[in-house]
């Protein structure tokens, strides 16, 4: 089963070990972790998302050890997002409302955008963004990359996507 979770850590050296060491100790399998050092929670702490993989029955189990080691656990839950693309947009793409852009997307319920690059030459100048997007399924995600192939030609963008092996 794949789950995510949020956890608040002191910031100290060897904390972010501590806190995978029950995924270890219970045959996790971790699929991301995203340590967000340079930020910190109302009480001081650093957040960090984990999406991992886990027999049901170990949940609980890692959910303990992590309490004993001292690391709150803020959420715990099944990851209903698991198909992911990065997708380049290539064009005016501040200018054109990216917000917007996004908004297309992340509206659908079944899809959302999840970590964004912006890169801006010049005022002038095309800009590119590198969006992830992270969506429910197979289908939901080739619905996603419709809306956003449609929203980038009606915003004159260029709408870049990976060969998938299985279409080659």
């Amino acid at each position: 089963m794949r789950l995510s979770m949020s956890l608040e850590l002191q910031d100290v050296p060897g904390q972010l070990i501590q806190a995978l060491d029950p995924f270890k100790k219970h045959k996790g399998n971790i699929i991301s972790v995203v340590h967000h050092r340079d930020r910190k929670t109302p009480r001081g702490t650093v957040p960090v998302q984990l999406v991992f993989e886990i027999e049901r029955s170990k949940i609980e189990l890692v959910e303990k050890d992590l309490q004993d080691y001292g690391i709150v656990v803020v959420q715990a839950g099944e990851d209903r997002f698991v198909e992911d693309r990065s997708v380049l947009l290539v064009g005016h793409v501040v200018h054109s409302d990216f917000g917007d852009t996004i908004n297309q997307i992340d509206s659908t319920g079944f899809a959302e955008v999840v970590d964004l690059c912006l890169k801006m030459p010049g005022i002038d100048e095309p800009s590119s963004a590198y969006i992830k997007i992270r969506a429910t399924g197979k289908e939901e995600m080739n619905k996603a990359l419709s809306i956003l192939r449609k929203v980038g030609a009606k915003k004159n963008l260029l709408v870049i996507e990976p060969i998938e092996a299985e279409n080659i």
